[in-house]
């Protein structure tokens, strides 16, 4: 079957904003792994997610781990800060180094297209729709959304996956 040439084949075929409002086109992360996370700031799971996220980017940055975080208010509005402030946040309060994107929407006709992209590629338990906060997509090196895992599912239990992929040449 041939494939449409619009239509994105992987994650590399994106651009998205970072929170300077800058496009950042993601093939610059060919060859990495990268966990794509939905981020709030003030919801329950915060602490426990970015301090995991924190600590798996520590330990996995240098073997080609690479986490994006996009804030999201869609949830229980629970992002509703700037990008400056959200930026201010998780890089004082929780020492990221990884990359927090511009906000955007993961659900409805304003999705962002990476999200739609991802959603279609990995479907959830209960239909594609992100059900909350601190959604987690897997991807391969070469782009392609292997896992999803849901917002209770906690960083470091993703580990042996994360893992797996790095391992593969």
């Amino acid at each position: 079957m041939a494939t449409q040439s619009n239509q994105p084949q992987s994650i590399h075929d994106f651009t998205v904003k970072d929170a300077k409002g800058d496009d950042i086109n993601l093939n610059t992360y060919k060859g990495k792994v990268l966990l794509i996370v939905n981020v709030a700031s003030q919801c329950g799971l915060a602490k426990s997610n970015y301090t995991e996220l924190t600590q798996l980017y520590q330990k996995y940055k240098d073997q080609g781990l690479e986490i994006l975080a996009f804030p999201c208010n869609q949830f229980g509005s629970q992002e509703p800060g700037t990008n400056e402030e959200i930026q201010e946040f998780v890089c004082t309060r929780f020492k990221a180094e990884y990359p927090v994107f511009d906000k955007v929407e993961v659900n409805g006709s304003n999705a962002a297209p990476i999200y739609k992209y991802l959603k279609s590629a990995k479907g959830g338990l209960f239909g594609d729709g992100i059900k909350w906060n601190f959604s987690k997509f897997l991807v391969d090196k070469d782009g392609h959304a292997v896992d999803r895992y849901a917002s209770t599912t906690s960083p470091l239990s993703i580990e042996k996956d994360i893992k797996k992929l790095l391992e593969k040449a």
